[in-house]
């Protein structure tokens, strides 16, 4: 999968705009997604790789990982989301979203793919005019939605969603590593090129997105952290732009905040997208450059 493509989705399970739809490839029978923790004498810090959204009932909880829910007393995600009162989220996005003087969106795509824009925009049913007023990084994001509504991905059944809603019926606390401003500024400070390599994997044939979804989906639910590193790894080397800015300083932010939140006691589960804990400069290579030991538990 390309990196444009892979930042742009996890961007609309940002935005909750995932629809239902035809099915994709189930996980296997017994997922056992990669789980790390990091500990000293009075800190555990679980490390979770997750997938946004997921296909509905999608099985991918193991004894482990619910001992280790279980044992925590907070949960860590990316960002806050409420998916019943999306106002927040849509202001953040809307507050950086907008600006004058921008070119027709049919022009920021090659002639090749105009059609599949217009494609993509009639599918998301938003209308034209307002969408020629969208920075383009906020176009995609916006666009994506019909991406998810072909792959049968349900906000509900997201990781995220399912922690925060177990964490909170259980009165456990619940944070998040960046806000939803914040989050959505890594992809507002892009160049325009990158945004238009945003664009593009946004719109891209729903078969060609089937496919990549369906392989990082069998890699992740059964634990395949190489097969991830090597996914990116490969698409990193194309995209450099968009790696610094939305993968590697987010990993060096988030690697800085576990080592802080290692001198305060505690049991902590942290749950970001799988790709930022594989790999060459993840937060797990980073944090072992610094000689925090790192266990993998599965």
């Amino acid at each position: 999968m390309r990196l444009k493509q892979w930042f742009g989705r996890a961007a609309a399970a940002l935005a909750l705009l995932a629809l239902p739809g035809a099915a994709p490839a189930k996980a296997p029978v017994q997922a056992r997604p990669a789980l790390w923790s990091v500990s000293d004498a009075d800190t555990t810090i679980y490390l979770f790789g997750t997938i946004h959204l997921l296909p509905e009932k999608a099985d991918w909880r193991s004894a482990a990982f619910n001992q280790a829910v279980d044992g925590s007393q907070e949960l860590v995600i990316e960002t806050m989301v409420d998916d019943k009162d999306p106002t927040k989220i849509l202001g953040a996005l809307t507050s950086l979203a907008f600006s004058k003087g921008l070119p027709p969106l049919k022009d920021r795509v090659p002639k090749e793919k105009q059609a599949l824009l217009e494609a993509a925009v009639k599918r998301s049913g938003f209308p034209p005019a307002a969408l020629d007023q969208m920075e383009t990084w906020a176009v995609a994001v916006m666009l994506l939605g019909g991406q998810f509504s072909e792959l049968n991905l349900k906000v509900g059944q997201g990781v995220e969603t399912v922690l925060r809603s177990e964490f909170d019926g259980r009165g456990k606390s619940v944070g998040e590593l960046e806000t939803n401003v914040e989050q959505f500024s890594f992809f507002d400070r892009l160049s325009e090129k990158s945004q238009r390599d945003l664009l593009e994997g946004a719109i891209e044939p729903s078969k060609e997105v089937r496919e990549e979804f369906s392989s990082m989906m069998r890699a992740w639910a059964s634990g395949d952290v190489k097969t991830i590193a090597k996914a990116f790894n490969r698409d990193l080397a194309t995209s450099p732009e968009l790696a610094e800015n939305l993968i590697f300083k987010r990993n060096a932010n988030w690697a800085k905040w576990i080592e802080q939140r290692m001198a305060k006691p505690g049991t902590v589960m942290v749950a970001v997208g799988a790709g930022h804990l594989a790999g060459d400069k993840s937060v797990i290579d980073l944090l072992q450059r610094q000689g925090v030991k790192v266990h993998r538990i599965q």
